[in-house]
């Protein structure tokens, strides 16, 4: 990731804090971080607040059948191939 310098104004009383927690070698690191937590929160909420449905139903189309339909596909294939394996492994013990 590029980075630029820059200039920033803290409370003493915060840096030094800052300090404590990571010493002054690690606060470009901190500042860093706490930034992108911060960012990334205020994008969540600003997705949360917002009216605009999160996905379409043209883009899952394997949805059709409804949620609960799709959810008992996914457990009779995982089921499908969970009992193929127990077969194998039960004849590869049989076998020795």
């Amino acid at each position: 990731m590029k980075r630029q310098r820059t200039h920033i104004l803290l409370p003493q009383a915060l840096l030094r804090d800052i300090d404590r927690m990571v010493g002054p070698r690690g606060r470009s690191a901190f500042l860093v971080e706490t930034a992108q937590e911060e960012v990334k929160r205020r994008k969540l909420l600003q997705f949360l607040e917002n009216d605009e449905p999160a996905w379409e139903d043209g883009d899952h189309p394997e949805m059709s059948g409804g949620s609960a339909a799709w959810v008992q596909e996914l457990r009779k294939e995982s089921d499908d191939r969970c009992g193929k394996a127990r077969r194998q492994a039960k004849r590869g013990r049989s076998r020795t």
